[in-house]
């Protein structure tokens, strides 16, 4: 059923990875505190301090890409209400591509890091915050839809 409590997990995972979209993941100041890069699922911009004037910028569309499919996948789980396995699947593709966009994230920001300040390290912000967040309540999801699955086998067992 589509008000149980996973139902809300799901859509909060939902949320969190459109989130992830729309926030910027890692910031980085200059060497000389006149530059600022940031990092979003999208792009990379490097920016002028004092009046914040653009200076270049880089694609990251495969962050992106990644963050609206995981969102993408935990609507369509979300609505399998009827088939727990299959949803207990899709969950566990989910996690998969999360840990995944997690560590290309990760990967990036270090080889940005390198490129812009190595002797300092960038700060993660809101956008990275919002992936940890929706693995763990994906791994809840999981859980809770184990639960009612074996709530199920034990009264079909009892009849």
């Amino acid at each position: 059923m589509i008000q149980r409590i996973q139902s809300l997990f799901l859509f909060l995972v939902a949320a969190s990875m459109i989130t992830v979209t729309f926030t910027p993941i890692w910031l980085q100041v200059g060497p000389e505190q006149n530059q600022r890069m940031e990092m979003s699922a999208w792009k990379t911009r490097i920016l002028e301090l004092p009046q914040e004037t653009f200076v270049s910028e880089s694609n990251n569309l495969y962050i992106g890409i990644l963050a609206l499919l995981a969102a993408g996948l935990a609507i369509y789980s979300l609505l399998q209400f009827k088939n727990r396995k299959r949803q207990l699947m899709l969950n566990m593709i989910n996690a998969l591509l999360m840990g995944f966009t997690l560590g290309l994230t990760v990967y990036v920001s270090y080889k940005l890091n390198e490129t812009f300040n190595p002797a300092a390290g960038g700060a993660f912000v809101l956008g990275f915050y919002c992936i940890i967040f929706a693995l763990i309540l994906n791994l809840v999801a999981n859980r809770f839809i184990r639960k009612d699955e074996m709530l199920v086998r034990s009264v079909d067992r009892i009849r």
